[in-house]
């Protein structure tokens, strides 16, 4: 059932955009730049991120257009394929200040999912 689907898909993803968020909101820039496993964690979260919201149906993207669903899922992406060439700023960004203004929209949406029909 796509219902379903989604629900877990976008539990993943507010999962993964919390479990980001926490890593990096008592860190300042310098911390983060000289700490690589907290730099690999954080890029983690963010590919789960764009990968479960790949997943999500086309009709929840559809219909959530303040989401950045594109951006989140391209992000995905680049990290993927372009392993070698990750800028660590923009994965800093990404955390520290995308993915805060994202989350409630996020929250908004997996509120009405499981709210009972």
């Amino acid at each position: 059932m796509r219902l379903d689907d989604d629900r877990t898909r976008l539990r993943h993803i507010l999962d993964a955009a919390r479990e980001a968020i926490g890593y990096v909101q008592d860190a300042e820039w310098e911390q983060f730049e000289r700490n690589r496993p907290l730099q690999h964690s954080v890029v983690r979260c963010i590919e789960i991120v764009g990968e479960a919201s790949s997943r999500l149906s086309r009709e929840l993207r559809e219909s959530n257009p303040q989401i950045p669903w594109k951006a989140m899922i391209g992000m995905r992406n680049r990290i993927v394929h372009a392993y070698h060439d990750i800028d660590i700023g923009v994965v800093w960004k990404t955390a520290a200040e995308d993915l805060p203004a994202v989350l409630a929209g996020l929250e908004i949406i997996a509120d009405d999912l499981m709210r009972p029909q």
